[in-house]
């Protein structure tokens, strides 16, 4: 039901107002138990503010995903619960943690907010959001993700765990799809394998996707504080990619398939692929491309890193043509989902040689060390 509430700043929230609103997924590390103040909005609002909107029109996103992965369609006048945060989506938006007033925008459908800088042609205008104000704890402190964030256990796990990095040539180039294959692919071996998204924005159905392939964990960025990666400096990305592949290893995975969102030349992405402190932890890489062109223009980019992945997959690997056209250009094989679902590039990652960066001391249960 729709709130109707007059909602007073600095006030206690009342029960009625805490049961409307809708949690988004950003925010599912923080309970819900902790909205019970509402606060002055943000001015300016950080990376990481929480904050109560209203829905004031409906544009793009027509609903939201919320703490439960459920998809809940958005109505105007609703009350939802998002978090400041930056966007970089060449096929949606590009978008920034600022507001205008009480005014901003909501920019994915994960529940980051700020405002819109620029947007694909074919994309309708964002969805309009009042800012009712910052949400505080019991105490009447402001809310803020990072604070929810899991701890560095940077001796946590059974086991050094080995890592796959699924690498893309673009947005929506199936990066996500070809990652819970492979995770499918290593369970349907019995092997213990998790699944993290290191970059991008939060939305339930990256990680969700991961889950039912039969990851034992599924962790993201939010899981390390963050709405979203992008603008964020690289010793932040590496603090987060330690933090969660270490608790995958906490949970028993023997394989972590890592997800890096966008295509290889994105800020954030190109940043980790220059890091030796980042490419000397990955065991094998994989390439999600669109098209053969771009498989073969982004695997002479890599190339130039020293880097080669096992196998070429995504959307070309759909079309038989597509997958002739890549391994003609490339010499590199190109395998559609199905085959990597079925376990076709198991051998070739369970011969991958342990990589120098990860380091077990002796005594010590195993986890990542960057150098």
């Amino acid at each position: 039901m729709i709130s109707t509430e007059v909602l007073t700043i600095g006030r206690p929230l009342a029960e009625s107002t805490r049961n409307a609103i809708r949690v988004s997924y950003a925010l599912r590390r923080v309970p819900e138990s902790e909205f019970r103040f509402l606060l002055p909005r943000p001015e300016p609002p950080r990376i990481g503010d929480i904050v109560l909107a209203r829905v004031e029109s409906i544009g793009k996103n027509v609903a939201l995903d919320i703490t439960t992965g459920r998809r809940c369609t958005l109505h105007k006048g609703d009350l939802i619960a998002v978090v400041f945060g930056n966007r970089y989506a060449t096929l949606q938006f590009e978008g920034y943690a600022r507001s205008d007033g009480d005014h901003c925008d909501l920019l994915s459908v994960g529940g980051l907010c700020g405002l819109v800088e620029s947007k694909h042609d074919t994309v309708p205008e964002a969805s309009k959001l009042r800012i009712e104000g910052a949400l505080g704890d019991a105490n009447g402190a402001p809310l803020r993700l990072q604070d929810f964030a899991l701890p560095d256990t940077s001796r946590a796990g059974r086991g050094r765990p080995r890592v796959a990095v699924v690498l893309g040539t673009a947005m929506d180039a199936g990066k996500t799809y070809t990652a819970r294959s492979v995770i499918l692919g290593l369970r349907r071996q019995g092997i213990h394998v998790a699944g993290v998204k290191l970059t991008g924005t939060a939305a339930a159905r990256d990680t969700f996707m991961m889950l039912d392939a039969g990851a034992c964990v599924a962790l993201d960025f939010v899981d390390g504080g963050l709405p979203a990666t992008y603008r964020c400096a690289l010793p932040e990305l590496l603090h987060i990619y330690r933090v969660l592949v270490n608790h995958a290893a906490a949970e028993g995975a023997s394989w972590v398939v890592v997800e890096i969102a966008d295509g290889i030349i994105q800020g954030e992405t190109a940043a980790l692929l220059a890091s030796t402190r980042f490419a000397s932890t990955v065991d094998a890489w994989l390439l999600a491309a669109t098209d053969a062109l771009g498989a073969a223009g982004a695997l002479g980019m890599l190339r130039g890193m020293g880097i080669r992945p096992l196998v070429v997959s995504g959307i070309v690997s759909r079309s038989a043509l597509g997958r002739r056209e890549v391994e003609a250009a490339t010499s590199i094989p190109c395998l559609p989902a199905a085959e990597l679902e079925e376990g076709a590039l198991n051998a070739k990652l369970l011969a991958a040689a342990p990589p120098p960066g990860l380091v077990v001391r002796s005594g010590e249960q195993a986890a990542v060390t960057l150098r």
